[in-house]
This record gives structure tokens, C-alpha cells and sequence, in this order.
């Protein structure tokens, strides 16, 4: 197949195109930075340096493709003068552009947890803004929507308060269960997704493995050898730790009515549709964890 990638050499984008090339297709890396052209080369991938502002550029990448990869980089939770919601539905709009013009008709896109709703999550709205503008599409386009769960590499916020007072200070109590995944799981995903046959529309979760607050605490401090503690303090606080930290008004406020959302039906549709879970358990990324700990 002939694949266009987004995301550059991402958390997800990276092994996604290391084992798509693997299994013999042409993959084509869409990234903005020029120094990851070489990278990508590398790889055995074809760079396309450019913008995902132009709608041309995008267009032309696109034509020829069998299947299209659209994901929408991370917000930039510190910028103050970014309106992040309105700067993912901008690209949402570009990506619909670009597949209408250049005749894709088979898309995998990565949406999020909370996408099915812009009540009561906060950032996550935006994923719902986007899956709404790429719904939008003509009815020929099949989309496979997928919505992985909380990433275990935001755990790596932890690090700070961890190794300041051995806590994690959350907006929401430690015995709530919650899905966590892997972008190696996810990429695995993509991978089954994107090859299999397109016949129509649909929405799949991605998870790696359901935890509680508590129990991530002690895997984690289980894994750097310390008395890791869960503790849940008020969205006022948490919201004010965030701006301390540097992150946008926006953001804080965002990331608070999304942790407040986990206490109020986040996970109510997920859990209505619950997938298999992957191979890779928080114990493997621990590892990882307790690496970027301790340097």
C-alpha cells in the first residue's frame, strides 16, 4: 500500500512507519522540521517536509495514496496566545480540504477519550470539534475513528512532585478505575487498521490496561523505589499548580474540567464500548519511568 503518515517521527507516528515499512509498504512521513528529513530517510520512509497549515501542500501529499494517517500534533499547553481549540479545528478543516481535493477516500484518524461529547471534558472538546468537521466528509470517505485513553507518558508529569514530597496531586480521587494505554499499542492499532479492508465508518477505543490511581502510584513507586502517595486535592488547587507550573490559562483550566470529568462520566461511553486491551502494561513503561527519574 501507499500510506501517508502525519505526526513526523512522534510517540505513535514512529513505530507506526518503522513497522509499516517492515511489512513492505511505501510510507510517505508528513513532519514540519526539515533536520527530520534524514531521520525519516532513514527509516526507509519518504519525508514530505511542509506545513499542515497548507491546504495545498497537504492535497498534494495526498494524492495517490491508498490510505491517509491524520492526527493533530500535541497541544502547547504553555503558549498564552494560542487558542489550542481553535488551532486543532483549523487543522480539522485543512485535513477535510486536502482529502476532498486529492480523492482519499480511506482515513484513519486518531481522535481521543472524550471525543464523544464537548460537555464536561475540557480540552478533550476539541477531539469532538474535530470528529464532528471530519464527519463532514463525503459518504464515499470511510473513516476509522480511534480513541486511545490517557497516554502513559503524561505520567511523566508526575516526576516533579514525586521527587519533591513522594505525591501525586490529582483533581480526582485514587480509587476511581481508569484506562490507560501505549502508543506502541496504538500504533499496533493503526497498523491492523489501516491494512485491513475499509467498508464503513466506525469508532474503536484503544486501551493498554485499566488501573487505578493508587495502584499507578505503587507500580510507579514500586519501579523508582519509593512511597508514591495518590492524593486528590480540589480543581482550585490543581488548576492553580498548573498555572504555577507555567501553563496557559487556557490549558488550566482545560486539563482541570478534564481530570473533573473523570469524576462525572468521562469514561461512560468507553466503557459502553470497551475494546481488547493491548500487550503493554504500565509495569513495561514503569521502567521507562523510573529512567527519565532518575537522571
Amino acid at each position: 500500500m501507499n500510506i501517508v503518515i502525519t505526526g513526523s517521527l512522534g510517540h505513535i507516528s514512529k513505530p507506526l512507519t518503522k513497522t509499516l515499512v517492515q511489512k513492505g509498504h511505501r510510507v510517505v512521513v508528513i513532519s514540519s522540521k526539515e533536520e527530520r528529513a534524514e531521520e525519516i530517510s532513514a527509516i526507509g520512509a519518504i519525508p514530505a517536509i511542509g506545513s499542515l497549515a497548507d491546504t495545498d501542500f497537504l492535497k498534494q501529499t495526498f494524492i495517490g495514496a491508498d490510505a491517509v494517517y491524520l492526527m493533530e500534533p500535541p497541544f502547547n499547553f504553555t503558549d498564552p496566545d494560542t487558542d489550542i481549540i481553535q488551532a486543532w479545528v483549523n487543522i480539522a478543516h485543512n485535513y477535510k480540504t486536502a482529502v476532498e481535493k486529492s480523492g482519499i477516500t480511506k482515513v484513519v484518524h486518531l481522535s481521543s477519550i472524550g471525543a464523544h461529547t464537548d460537555k464536561g471534558n475540557g480540552m478533550l472538546a476539541a477531539h469532538y470539534y474535530v470528529e464532528q468537521i471530519l464527519a463532514e466528509l463525503p459518504a464515499e470517505v470511510v473513516i476509522k475513528t480511534l480513541r486511545p485513553v490517557g497516554f502513559y507518558y503524561n505520567m511523566f508529569a508526575y516526576i516533579h512532585a514525586i521527587k519533591a514530597v513522594g505525591s501525586i496531586f490529582q483533581n480526582y480521587v485514587g480509587d476511581i478505575k481508569e484506562p490507560w494505554v501505549s502508543p506502541v499499542d496504538i500504533a499496533a492499532t493503526i497498523v491492523s487498521e489501516i491494512t485491513l479492508p475499509f467498508s464503513e465508518r466506525f469508532v474503536r477505543y484503544v486501551a493498554s490496561e485499566e488501573l487505578t490511581g493508587n495502584e499507578v502510584a505503587k507500580i510507579l513507586g514500586n519501579a523508582i523505589g519509593v512511597n508514591v502517595k495518590w492524593v486528590a486535592i480540589s480543581d482550585e488547587a490543581f488548576e492553580e499548580n498548573l498555572l504555577k507550573a507555567g501553563f496557559s490559562a487556557q490549558a488550566a483550566k482545560g486539563l482541570t474540567e478534564m481530570n473533573a470529568g473523570r469524576r462525572a462520566g468521562l469514561y461512560d461511553h468507553y466503557n459502553k464500548h470497551k475494546p481488547e486491551l493491548g500487550t503493554v502494561k504500565l509495569a513495561d513503561f514503569a521502567k521507562d519511568f523510573a529512567t527519565v527519574f532518575n537522571q
